[in-house]
């Protein structure tokens, strides 16, 4: 086995270690994220319901809409 300059053997554990915490921190990331998404939506979804004035077109309404007729 080949260490590299300041590595020394038996690091493994170490390595593991860190290793681990990384993938915890990116699970964590991912997670904040996709809350953070869930929760944006949920907030543009009760703006739009308590407003009646603004309303979003679905998809191909708004083609609909302006086709000559």
């Amino acid at each position: 086995m080949v260490f590299a300059p300041g590595e020394k053997p038996g690091n493994e554990p170490e390595e593991a270690k860190l290793q681990n915490a990384s993938k915890q921190i990116v699970q964590n990331a991912i997670l904040r994220a996709v809350r953070q998404v869930s929760q944006e939506s949920r907030q543009r979804e009760e703006k739009g319901s308590d407003n009646p004035g603004s309303f979003q077109l679905g998809v191909g309404e708004l083609t609909k809409k302006h086709e000559k007729k």
